[in-house]
């Protein structure tokens, strides 16, 4: 007679059979788990039958454990057959759905430009950082402190004629010169200092193809024992040298009401002198209003237009131009 298998034994087989057809027929990790969690976990079906093994006769608890061995291992087997299946297709899916055809045409982005303005301040900046200074910003709604007292123009200096500005309801105004960033910087900052201080600047000028009322404007200054004349007219010329290259330059006797001496810069460029810059050395009440002791300390200080550049070295005819964002003029830079 040929040994017919116990009724724990006969379970055992079927759940192999069940189990391995589920987990054939599972089309995704998440269901591959819920069956594994269903015939191995703690709680699951291998062990639930397990549990009954007490209830066997001695002789058969051995034969019906190896049985209950090779069912586990076929699961376990099936399950991780099954996980490097899904596991591989999930990863072909991505790869397909990812896959860019480089036979197609891309999409086309034009690539911007510097806005002439940008490139004049980009450059000058690039010359004075390598001179060792260092670029410093204020803001553009100052106080009347800042844009005119502190720099020795009181109220009823006639000075303040040639820089009339927009005033705010709450006594504000529209910066007229980046001088005030100095002022406030020379506060924060002890002797020596050298700073570079570009930003728009404000003024009631009329319009016309070279005024504007809001422009751009980037001034120099430096402070420390024993600054000449002499070194400021050799920073200036060591930048515009840099800037437009080797020409002639011209030095003449000018007023700022926050220098003294003073002076205007001029550049012979094609043939004819043409003024670019202001220049001079810090006036002593400046130094003071600041907590400096002019006694000890001299400074020197210049500014420019950076719309003034532009025009030169693009050979603009109009400062309207750098203001209107027209496509034909903006991409020939």
């Amino acid at each position: 007679m040929t040994n017919q298998p116990s009724s724990l034994e006969a379970q055992l087989l079927t759940l192999r059979q069940e189990g391995e057809s589920a987990i054939a027929a599972s089309d995704n990790l998440e269901r591959l788990e819920e069956l594994r969690v269903s015939y191995l976990g703690k709680k699951g079906q291998l062990g639930l039958l397990l549990r009954t093994m007490g209830k066997l006769s001695a002789e058969e608890r051995p034969k019906v454990g190896a049985v209950a061995n090779t069912v586990k291992e076929a699961i376990q087997t099936a399950l991780e057959k099954q996980r490097e299946s899904l596991e591989a297709a999930k990863i072909q899916a991505q790869l397909e759905a990812e896959t860019i055809d480089v036979t197609m045409p891309g999409i086309y982005r034009p690539q911007g430009r510097i806005h002439p303005l940008n490139g004049i301040i980009d450059r000058a900046l690039d010359i004075f950082v390598g001179l060792g200074y260092t670029v410093a910003s204020g803001p553009e709604m100052e106080t009347d402190y800042y844009n005119f007292e502190a720099l020795n123009t009181p109220l009823d200096h006639p000075a303040r004629d040639m820089q009339d500005t927009f005033y705010l309801p709450d006594g504000n105004l529209l910066r007229t010169h980046t001088s005030s960033v100095q002022i406030r910087f020379m506060e924060a900052e002890e002797p020596p200092i050298r700073i570079i201080a570009p930003g728009r600047v404000y003024r009631r000028d009329n319009v016309d193809s070279t005024h504007a009322a809001v422009f751009h404007q980037l001034e120099l200054l430096a402070v420390d024992e024993g600054l000449t004349f002499t070194d400021l007219k050799g920073t200036i010329k060591e930048f515009l040298q840099q800037m437009f290259g080797e020409l002639p330059i011209r030095f003449r006797a000018s007023y700022f009401p926050f220098t003294e001496p003073s002076a205007e810069v001029d550049l012979q460029w094609n043939g004819r002198w043409l003024e670019v810059m202001g220049c001079g050395m810090v006036d002593p009440n400046v130094l003071k209003a600041v907590g400096y002791d002019p006694e000890v300390y001299t400074g020197f200080a210049a500014g420019f237009g950076v719309e003034r550049f532009a025009m030169v070295l693009h050979q603009l005819d109009d400062i309207r131009r750098v203001y209107t964002s027209d496509l034909r003029f903006l991409r020939q830079f």
